[in-house]
C-alpha cells in the first residue's frame, strides 16, 4: 500500500471550511491558504457590500454572521452544511481589540462588548461547529487567540482584550479534551503584531511600535499569510494526533 506523500497531508481537497471574520486581516490570508490547499470556503462576517466583495476576490462563498447572536451562527453554519453537505474545517477569526482608556476608568459597556465578540462569540462558533463535527465523528476547528493570552502586551493599556484571548485558550484546551475521543480536534493559534488594519492606528505611533519591534526577538512584525500557515498546519492531516495546543506565531515575544 502506497504511503501518503509528506506534502499532500497538508491538502484538503474535497473539505468544507468556514472561516469567520474571514474578509479582511489574517481571516483573508487564511481564506487564501485553505483555497490554495484545495478546500471549499465560505467567509462568514458582517453583511457588507465590501465583505461580499472580498470573499468574491478570495474565490469562497460569502454567508453573514453576528458571533454576537446565537441564532446567527447556528443559521450561518447550518447554510454551510446545506450548501456543502458537512463542515470538516472551522477557523475563528472574528473578533475586535480595545485600546481604549486603563482599567480603572474602563467602563461596563465596553468590557461586555470586548468579551461578548471575543470570548463569547468564540464559544458560540465552536458549539455550533462542533455539533455538526460531532454527528459526523470528524472535523478540526482552529481559534485565534492571540499572545496577549498569555503575556501582557506594552505599552498600551488592554485589560480586556489580553482577558478575552486567554479565555480563547482556555476554551480551546477544555473542547480538545471534551471531543478528543469523538473525532473532533480545538487547537488555537496565539499571534503576535501581525501588519493588519486592525494595528494600523498603533503601527502610526512611533512610541508605540519601536516597543513593539523591541520587545519582539525577531523585531519585526508577521505578515498575515505567517500566520495563515500556522492555520493550514492545525486544520490539516499533517496535524492529525495534535489537539489542545495553542500555536504561539509572535516572533519570539512570549519566549523572551
Amino acid at each position: 500500500m502506497p504511503m501518503t506523500a509528506p506534502i499532500d497531508l497538508f491538502r484538503l481537497d474535497g473539505r468544507s471550511a468556514l472561516v469567520t471574520g474571514g474578509a479582511g486581516g489574517i481571516g483573508a490570508a487564511i481564506v487564501h491558504m485553505l483555497r490554495s490547499a484545495g478546500a471549499s470556503v465560505t467567509i462568514a462576517d458582517l453583511e457588507s457590500e465590501a465583505n461580499v466583495h472580498a470573499a468574491s476576490e478570495l474565490d469562497a462563498h460569502f454567508v453573514p454572521i453576528d458571533v454576537t447572536s446565537s441564532s446567527s451562527v447556528d443559521a450561518a453554519v447550518a447554510h454551510v452544511v446545506e450548501r456543502h453537505g458537512g463542515l470538516d474545517v472551522a477557523v475563528n477569526c472574528a473578533g475586535i481589540r480595545h485600546l481604549g482608556a486603563g482599567a480603572e476608568t474602563l467602563s461596563d459597556e465596553d468590557w461586555t462588548t470586548v468579551m461578548d465578540i471575543n470570548m463569547t462569540g468564540v464559544f458560540r462558533c465552536c458549539r455550533a461547529e462542533g455539533r455538526v463535527m460531532l454527528e459526523a465523528g470528524t472535523g478540526a476547528i482552529v481559534n485565534i487567540a492571540s499572545m496577549s493570552g498569555t503575556a501582557v502586551n506594552r505599552p498600551q493599556p488592554q485589560a480586556t482584550y489580553n482577558t478575552s484571548k486567554a479565555a480563547v485558550v482556555m476554551l480551546t484546551k477544555s473542547l480538545a479534551v471534551e471531543w478528543a475521543t469523538r473525532g473532533v480536534r480545538v487547537n488555537s493559534i496565539s499571534p503576535g503584531y501581525v501588519e493588519t488594519a486592525l494595528t494600523a492606528r498603533s503601527r502610526a505611533m512611533p512610541e508605540r511600535l519601536d516597543e513593539w519591534l523591541r520587545l519582539t526577538p525577531m523585531a519585526r512584525l508577521a505578515k498575515p499569510e505567517e500566520i495563515a500557515g500556522a492555520a493550514l498546519f492545525l486544520a490539516s492531516d499533517a496535524a492529525s494526533f495534535v489537539t489542545g495546543t495553542d500555536l504561539a506565531v509572535d516572533g519570539g515575544y512570549t519566549a523572551a
